[in-house]
């Protein structure tokens, strides 16, 4: 089983009397919410690492990253 701490966060009293007047729990919300988020972030994160190597990578030829990858295979 994981390991689980409490988020808490305040919202206006007018939304939890909607939400308890719904039966609505905020647990699962929240958490795919934040779940998502993290998601979001993750991918900005690595199309920014993924764009930055690129332009280091961009000097080397097509011809020369073959040749370095049937290398790698021969080596394999």
């Amino acid at each position: 089983m994981s390991d689980y701490v409490t988020v808490s966060a305040k919202v206006p009293k007018k939304l939890k009397e909607m939400l308890d007047e719904f039966g609505i729990k905020p647990s699962p919300i929240i958490r795919k919410a934040l779940e998502e988020e993290v998601k979001s972030q993750m991918l900005s994160k690595i199309e920014k690492e993924s764009a930055d190597l690129c332009k280091k990578l961009s000097h080397i030829s097509d011809e020369e990253i073959a040749r370095l990858i049937r290398e790698d295979r021969r080596a394999g």
